[in-house]
Order: structure tokens, then sequence, then C-alpha cells
């Protein structure tokens, strides 16, 4: 997974244009490289599912 896809897919989260976006355990590194630099990094929600894949979700406010 690239740094372009990944911003991409973040900011249709963050702008509502996706609910959610479920990442493979293959692929988990390379978003979450690029999602730690993020200035909304805690708006970000993980979801961990079966197997080490990753349900993302974007919250209006920050996670503590």
């Amino acid at each position: 997974m690239n740094e372009e896809l990944v911003t991409e897919v973040l900011d249709k989260l963050m702008t509502g244009e996706l609910s959610e976006y479920y990442i493979k355990n293959e692929d988990f590194m390379d978003f979450r490289m690029v999602l730690v630099k993020r200035k909304d990094f805690k708006h970000f929600r993980g979801i961990g599912q079966r197997g080490g894949d990753v349900l993302y979700q974007y919250l209006k406010e920050p996670r503590s």
C-alpha cells in the first residue's frame, strides 16, 4: 500500500466520504506509518478484527 493511497483513504474518512475502511493485516504497517504522522491522528479509531485486520473510522472528537 503506497503513501498516496493511504493519504487519500484517510482524507476520505476525515471528510465523511467513507464511513469506515478495512485494512488487511499485511497492509497494516504501511497504513499506520502514514496515519501516525497526521495532526488529526487521535481522530482515527482502529477496531481490531479477527486475523489481525483493522477497521478504521474517523471520530469528530479526538480519542483520549
